[in-house]
């Protein structure tokens, strides 16, 4: 199934039910090239000829910044889902609805954007609404990022090497010598093949060092964690002789307090993310929906505006969806430029380049193709970054 749709418009014949009759029997029922569907667009109001070629334009950079928003959500929903990332699709809907179904099913929103207002005045709603998910999607996930990072640097302490981990979850009360006013204990890192070095000589880095106070406390591929326990006022002196013998001391102090509030700060953001994580589901989710519909929306404004550009008032014409067949897509150019290549003067083979007709309005607006009948592209895949 293709997740590229196209919207197409075509001046009314006797009918607007006519014009969609013709082209379906061409495209659909006769080479079976696509599915086609009616896409209603309501009476909205048409303003002024200078009115539609400025807001033409606009539409257009509207329909990016709608359409940017909307998978920077979807993009989002699947990161914040992680492990379950396999059920981004099931997630992403609009109006409660699969997005296919939407988009076929399309009835304009009449509470949302009420058709008594301008075409401008439409398009700023839609405009702001988005302003406001893109400001509000930069907080949440900023304050959840920063909830996810602090998790991650404390796992990360939690594992990795002796060098670098946290020591807290590894030694025990017994491995020091607490509360004396002469003795201290260090934990040093030893390379594994020094550790018959450290045995040998440790007790000779320095002088007052108490004798067979050192064990091994935990080790990993590279390294081995001990103890040594010795007078404070040496402390100096031994961690720089130690270093010169490739011994690293690190900086510890056991602290029964410290030590639990490290393993309460742990747990206190497992917590907060859990408590975090399905209010921000459920707002990507129904902002997603939001932006979503905003964005076909926007493609119904483009749609009418360019139609009465091009096709002239009274307005006058039929929008139509259509799900190109992957495999008939340039069939399908082709049926409907003999359909409606007759629309254009200019494009005697139903094409021509937009740099031809970048400056007359109603005449594609600077898209990268051109084509005699309205046309837009609306691509449903909201994670491929694939550009519409």
């Amino acid at each position: 199934m293709m997740s590229e749709y196209w919207i197409i418009s075509a001046p009314g014949e006797k009918t607007c039910a006519q014009t969609f009759d013709t082209m379906n029997n061409l495209t659909s029922k006769q080479h079976n090239l696509c599915n086609n569907y009616k896409f209603h667009i309501p009476d909205l109001k048409v303003g002024t000829l200078d009115q539609l070629v400025g807001l033409s334009d606009d539409l257009g950079k509207l329909d990016s910044y709608v359409e940017q928003i909307t998978r920077k959500v979807a993009v989002y929903l699947g990161e914040v889902l992680e492990d379950q990332r396999d059920k981004l699709h099931e997630n992403l809907q609009a109006n409660n609805t699969e997005l296919p179904q939407y988009l076929t099913r399309f009835q304009w929103d009449m509470a949302k954007y009420p058709i008594k207002q301008s075409l401008r005045n439409i398009a700023d709603i839609i405009s702001k609404q988005i302003g406001q998910i893109d400001g509000d999607l930069k907080t949440k996930s900023q304050a959840y990022n920063n909830l996810k990072g602090n998790l991650q640097n404390l796992e990360k302490k939690k594992t990795g090497s002796l060098l670098t981990r946290n020591l807290a979850d590894l030694v025990k009360k017994e491995h020091f010598i607490l509360d004396s006013e002469y003795l201290t204990t260090l934990l040093v890192i030893v390379p594994k093949v020094l550790t018959n070095d450290w045995h040998a000589n440790y007790e000779k880095i320095t002088d007052m060092i108490v004798p067979r106070s050192t064990q091994l406390i935990q080790e990993d591929s590279d390294y081995c964690l001990f103890n040594v326990t010795l007078f404070k006022k040496v402390t100096e002196e031994f961690k720089l002789h130690a270093r010169e013998r490739k011994f690293i001391v690190r900086d510890f102090v056991y602290n029964e307090e410290e030590l639990a509030a490290g393993k309460n700060e742990m747990t206190k953001l497992m917590t907060d993310k859990k408590k975090q994580f399905g209010p921000l589901v459920r707002w990507l989710k129904v902002n997603f929906s939001e932006a979503f519909c905003a964005l076909i929306h926007v493609k119904a404004l483009r749609v009418f505006v360019e139609s009465v550009l091009r096709y002239g008032l009274p307005v006058n014409f039929q929008a139509i969806l259509i799900e190109p067949n992957k495999k008939s897509v340039k069939r399908l150019r082709d049926v409907l430029n003999q359909l409606y290549g007759h629309l254009d003067g200019a494009s005697a083979g139903g094409q021509v380049s937009s740099a031809d007709n970048v400056d007359i309005p109603g005449l594609g607006f600077g898209q990268s193709e051109y084509f005699p009948y309205v046309f837009y592209k609306v691509n449903i895949d909201m994670v491929e970054q694939s550009k519409v």
